[in-house]
């Protein structure tokens, strides 16, 4: 290259095509968001006074009333803290098996690889509220339909992350054990266990405090636990009591996250 060619050289930061790429994806964006707020129809005159209905809002709820926590809170709490470990038990349970049929390096077969990947797909699709509707249709309004619903809403969660985390562990342990005519189980417990166990509790953790915060919610739809008592006292008006248990709630959630926190420190 001549010294008259490196002075005229033209750097570019991208290509046309990259260039076209871009502008391609930012006006697909922008048209997205405008189509989405025609669909939504925000009217304009309840968000001018949206400022003062928050703050008479906030009067309502402060200061909270106490003395309901006890006649009708603390009894629905415990229960959603029931509902969300059976819920998550019972979704390690169901989804193990899922996720190891789903694990390509474990299941050779296609076709059962499909079937645990489509289970696994259907649970994550369908929301926590739906199950509970579904289930409370079934069995009738309580503990149990929400249990159900915290658990078949996390087969989807548990069963994918393990299948990903068998799919990740290391060949050299689990030829070792093929090649010295171990059973099938063996090589399950010896050689994938051990690789997949730290992943595995750190999933279950995660997954127990995702439900605790769900399971606060499916009593509005009669599944159970705190949401009961959310939902009578927003009926009734109750804006005190609705404090009450909202800072319960919000409790309940922090020491969750506290404990898991900490329980994962001392075992992964």
């Amino acid at each position: 290259m001549t010294p008259e060619e490196a002075v005229h050289r033209h750097f570019q930061r991208f290509t046309p095509r990259q260039r076209l790429a871009r502008w391609t994806a930012m006006l697909v964006t922008v048209a997205a968001i405008v189509t989405s707020l025609r669909h939504v129809e925000i009217i304009p005159e309840f968000l001018y006074d949206a400022p003062e209905q928050l703050l008479d809002l906030l009067n309502r709820l402060w200061p909270p009333d106490l003395e309901y926590y006890p006649l009708e809170v603390h009894d629905a709490l415990l229960e959603t803290l029931h509902i969300a470990t059976l819920g998550t038990v019972l979704a390690l349970f169901l989804a193990l098996p899922v996720g190891l049929l789903a694990a390509r390096n474990f299941t050779r077969n296609a076709a059962l690889n499909w079937l645990a990947k489509l289970i696994l797909v259907s649970s994550r699709s369908v929301n926590s509220l739906v199950w509970a509707l579904l289930f409370v249709a079934v069995f009738g309004p309580g503990a149990m339909a929400g249990t159900l619903a915290i658990a078949f809403r996390s087969i989807g969660f548990v069963g994918k992350l393990f299948a990903e985390a068998v799919e990740e562990t290391q060949v050299g342990p689990i030829e070792a054990l093929h090649a010295t005519g171990a059973p099938g189980f063996s090589v399950l417990v010896k050689g994938y266990w051990p690789q997949v166990k730290p992943a595995f509790w750190s999933i279950a953790l995660f997954r127990w405090d995702i439900n605790v915060r769900e399971s606060a919610v499916l009593g509005l739809v009669g599944a159970g636990g705190i949401g009961f008592a959310l939902d009578a006292a927003l009926n009734l008006f109750y804006w005190d009591r609705v404090a009450t248990v909202l800072l319960s709630i919000f409790a309940v959630v922090i020491v969750a996250e506290l404990v898991v926190t900490q329980i994962r420190k001392r075992i992964i």
